[in-house]
């Protein structure tokens, strides 16, 4: 039975509006903030459950979220205090849209919105880690919507520092199985159906792969309508789930679009063994943006912290006074090691592989994980950039000794230094025209030449991100934005989609700059635009929304 909802505190500078939701130990209200203007979900610990645990544990949380608040996949927290009723509370940011668990029981999710939300997520996770964070309550009612259509990770009420004990009997698990519609009375500081074996242990010992296995289970509910140990038809209780998790029988997904390596990617992640698992929330999303790549989607970017990329040894001595960034860096897609395969096995044994492909930092904004040495074929139509790299000598190889010189003859010896003059002056010319024509960029296709750890340049060539132009135009029940290409190649189109409404949208062509969306019904409204150049579409599409 649902326990009544406190009453709304009467805090200075906000306006109450109504209850959102009510937890085990508080409550959730949405509020008008006068300024700013905006509303504003509020978070206010019950008066029962005011003990100077549960006030810490409240404190901890508040502190958590703001660590991470900047993560554009992690709500955002604004300010916390006591209220004049003397409860604890938080402002966060208000997300308007239903949260994953409300969506996969009404809607069919698709693959591409599956897969991008999947990357999007683990971005957010591996943001956490990198704080040292552990979540450990990742499933799809703690993913909301933001009001454009992103995924935003919230409730970091069990949360804490990797080395921190874990918090048992924090709430029920008939709470945590109203998604499987089973209910008993015990209390275990977790969400069953989507938990880890090593959390059923008398002495849990989560690490980030506890995390990673959650993910896992969070995507394969959207995608199949279920949890992934349930079993439609059959006992469904705590002890089956457990059981059933601990000895890693997942039920087999019933539809037929998900691909195989979409499917194998989902049983390494929810291995029941956590070596076997994926390492890293990172590499989880890589091995997503795997298959983005073989469905031949545009690959989702992975928005992570500077701080998750390895810095090179240094012998500086004043290197401990070097101040580190904390940015948010982007991980574009990389090509699998091999052509997909056609059945799960391999296809698991090649994202196995993907940890250990190398690491290239570009600048302080973006990291592109190359493939590893002599890599097969990957089909260019499934590529949104291309990468080159060049062969580089290995540091460790003794460069050959050079051979010697044979003696030349007087008259020969002047032609030869003749034809070094015009091989010269030749080579001056080139450069001369090449800056001419080109600028500084010698790269052709204005790439941007980047240097490696060696020296070596590694070209990209990107399709340009569309630009809005000017706010869209509303009349009447019609709304239109204008989109330009910054850097237009002949061919150049736009292709774009409604991305905050059903997963279904379909994908339209424009021919001209202007996108009309009809029958406007006076709701935010959000598109995805993307220039298509040879098959290809932009790496990172404009995301406009209305109002």
């Amino acid at each position: 039975m649902r326990r009544a909802a406190s009453q709304p505190p009467e805090l200075p500078g906000y306006t109450f509006v109504k209850l959102l939701g009510s937890g085990g130990f508080s409550d959730v209200f949405l509020y008008d903030q006068k300024l700013p203007k905006r509303r504003v979900a509020v978070k206010v610990l019950l008066t029962e459950e005011l003990t100077s645990a549960n006030r810490a544990a409240f404190v901890a949380e508040a502190n958590l979220m703001a660590q991470l608040s900047a993560h554009p996949y992690i709500v955002t927290i604004y300010q916390a205090d006591v209220a004049s009723d003397d409860r604890p509370y938080f402002v966060m940011e208000y997300c308007s849209g239903p949260s994953l668990g409300e969506r996969y029981k009404r809607e069919t999710f698709s693959v591409a919105d599956a897969l991008r939300t999947g990357v999007r997520l683990s971005s957010a996770v591996a943001t956490a880690h990198a704080a040292g964070i552990l979540h450990r309550d990742i499933k799809p009612g703690n993913v909301l919507s933001n009001d454009y259509g992103w995924p935003a990770l919230t409730d970091f009420g069990i949360s804490s520092a990797v080395d921190d004990e874990l918090p048992l009997h924090t709430q029920t698990v008939g709470a945590a199985l109203a998604d499987t519609g089973s209910s008993t009375g015990q209390s275990i500081g977790m969400s069953v159906p989507w938990s880890p074996p090593e959390m059923f242990e008398d002495d849990p010992q989560p690490d980030f792969r506890s995390d990673v296995f959650s993910l896992a289970a969070t995507i394969y509910t959207i995608l199949a309508g279920q949890t992934p140990f349930e079993v439609r038809g059959r006992s469904n209780g705590t002890l089956d789930l457990i059981g059933r998790i601990e000895r890693g029988a997942i039920t087999p997904m019933e539809r037929t679009d998900v691909p195989r390596s979409l499917i194998a990617v989902l049983q390494k992640g929810m291995a029941s063994d956590r070596e076997d698992r994926f390492a890293t929330a990172v590499d989880f999303a890589r091995a997503l943006q795997r298959v983005e790549l073989e469905l031949g989607y545009t690959p989702t970017s992975i928005e992570v912290p500077n701080l998750l990329v390895a810095a090179p040894d240094r012998d500086d001595e004043n290197s401990d006074d070097e101040t580190r960034v904390r940015s948010v860096a982007t991980i574009e897609a990389q090509p699998a090691s091999g052509p997909p395969s056609s059945t799960s096995g391999s296809v698991a044994a090649s994202v196995s592989a993907a940890a250990a492909d190398e690491t290239l930092v570009r600048g302080a904004q973006s990291i592109i994980a190359q493939p590893p040495a002599a890599p097969a074929r990957v089909d260019d139509s499934l590529a949104s950039e291309t990468i080159v790299r060049p062969r580089v000598q290995p540091a460790t190889e003794a460069a050959p000794a050079p051979a010697p010189e044979p003696e030349v003859a007087p008259k020969r010896r002047s032609l030869v230094g003749v034809f070094i003059a015009i091989g010269a002056v030749a080579l001056v010319a080139v450069v001369v025209v090449s800056v001419v024509l080109f600028g500084s960029q010698a790269v052709p296709g204005g790439a941007d030449p980047t240097p490696t750890s060696s020296g070596a340049p590694v070209v990209v060539a990107k399709i340009p991100t569309p630009e809005l132009v000017g706010t869209p135009a509303l009349d009447g029940t019609t709304l239109t934005f204008t989109v330009d290409n910054p850097d237009p190649v002949d061919g150049d189109s736009f292709v774009w989609r409604i991305s905050n409404r059903t997963a279904s949208e379909p994908v339209r062509p424009i021919t001209g700059d202007k996108i009309t969306v009809k029958d406007y019904d006076g709701s935010v409204l959000c598109i995805e635009v993307s220039v298509l150049r040879s098959g290809k579409t932009s790496s990172t599409p404009l995301e406009a929304c209305y109002p």
